[in-house]
């Protein structure tokens, strides 16, 4: 618990050092941050499909003998 309380406020704080020092406006920032988000939920959910698809055709496989 105190590891994950630790991780926790290094995110925040980094994120605030990054927010402050960055020399990109606020909406370039935002739209940035969307961007990259967007791009890692797409590579999750991708990921997530792949590996679904790999374990179905796994599962026939072991149904059929």
């Amino acid at each position: 618990m105190r590891f994950l309380t630790g991780f926790l406020i290094g995110v925040i704080a980094g994120a605030a050092i990054i927010l402050l020092t960055t020399p990109q406006s606020g909406r370039d920032l935002q739209r940035g941050v969307r961007s990259r988000l967007s791009n890692i939920v797409n590579d999750g959910r991708l990921a997530y499909d792949q590996r679904r698809a790999e374990l179905e055709a796994r599962i026939i496989e072991l149904r059929r003998g």
